[in-house]
């Protein structure tokens, strides 16, 4: 039973962005709406935050709205193995353990049953880009190499990886390949397989797939842009991509804008109603995807074409492209400004290392 489940406890009157912000910050993914007196009022789980984010809730809104009030539970005094078989059963990464008066005496994770599962899933990042917008930086030094915190940016999103599970890597190259390839060698510094494909001219985000080499595992791709730093659960996005049964799932992010003028509503040339600089959202593309092995397939080799021209394409035929909607922390590092905002996240006094980071 893990002994951090303390830090997951929210009282009753807790916002969804308070709940939001303790499951970021932890690798429970859950948080508890308690009572004074520990009793359990409700469960919060990263996929009601996701459905949250996705209906445009607000995140000021409670977090007892989009909680589960009556969550799967255990008693302190049952077996530890009857623990186990709820949590296998229902298909939980969490239960809360209770007292005979429903009060939360701990926490229970499947990963303390299990270590944590080794994926064969292939990981491709796309590392290849002239990094332009960050000149003179990127004069001498690909973009993903850009060091953050003494680290550069690829291996910091090749560590988020390993640490939930994945260790079969592929990096596309162009620019610069062999200050990538002498830095990660075959990955056995981490534990883990790096191998590389090498774009000879430029083919676009799509087109590196027909590059990849025929033995690639013949399951699910996470395809990702090596600019981009996240904490976002790559396995909870692999296992909705499966469940969607999806030819591609693209990560999705919110992006707000607001008008800086009153916008006026006119009919027939009178003014019916004013808002005042509103602020307009749309859901944008977070450069992250779920690739299943067919669609790999679909790419012929030295074809220059961006992943969002495949995605088109297989809507217009009719197959399912899922969007999993992201509320974690996320940076598209593209310039400069972007650049210096993720130096000062990870270099900000208590990040270094640990789970506050991004």
């Amino acid at each position: 039973m893990t002994t951090t489940w303390k830090n997951v406890c929210l009282p009753r009157n807790a916002s969804i962005r308070e709940a939001m912000q303790v499951i970021d910050a932890g690798h429970l993914r859950i948080a508890l709406l308690v009572g004074d007196q520990l009793e359990l009022l409700g469960v919060v789980t990263d996929g009601d935050i996701r459905r949250a984010y996705i209906s445009n809730r607000s995140f000021d809104d409670p977090a007892l709205s989009v909680a589960t009030t009556k969550p799967f539970t255990a008693r302190q005094d049952e077996p530890r193995d009857r623990w186990l078989d709820k949590l296998v059963r229902n298909s939980l990464v969490a239960l809360p353990i209770v007292d005979a008066e429903n009060r939360v005496v701990g926490l229970e994770t499947i990963h303390s049953f299990f270590e944590r599962p080794q994926l064969e899933n292939p990981v491709f990042l796309m590392a290849g880009g002239f990094g332009t917008r960050l000149q003179p930086l990127t004069e001498n030094c690909p973009k993903p190499m850009l060091p953050i915190g003494g680290k550069p940016i690829l291996e910091i999103i090749i560590e988020s990886f390993i640490e939930q599970g994945f260790r079969n890597f592929f990096i596309s190259t162009h620019y610069m390949p062999e200050l990538i390839r002498n830095h990660f060698q075959d990955g056995s510094r981490w534990g883990v397989s790096v191998r590389y494909v090498h774009e000879e001219r430029p083919l676009g985000t799509g087109g590196a797939l027909g590059l990849l080499p025929r033995d690639v595992p013949d399951m699910p791709i996470v395809m990702m842009n090596g600019d981009i730093l996240t904490k976002a659960n790559f396995v909870e996005m692999l296992g909705f991509h499966q469940s969607k049964n999806a030819a591609i799932t693209v990560a999705v992010r919110k992006y707000n804008y607001q008008i800086p003028y009153g916008v006026l509503e006119i009919e027939d040339l009178t003014l019916t109603g004013v808002t005042e600089k509103p602020v307009i959202s749309h859901f944008v593309n977070a450069g992250i995807y779920i690739i299943s092995p067919e669609i790999r397939d679909l790419v012929a080799p030295d074809t220059r074409i961006d992943i969002t021209d495949v995605i088109s394409d297989l809507v217009d035929r009719g197959k399912t492209v899922a969007t999993f909607p992201l509320h974690e922390s996320w940076i598209d590092i593209g310039d400069h400004k972007e650049f210096n905002r993720a130096r000062k996240q990870f270099e900000a006094p208590g990040a270094g290392d640990n789970e506050n980071k991004f």
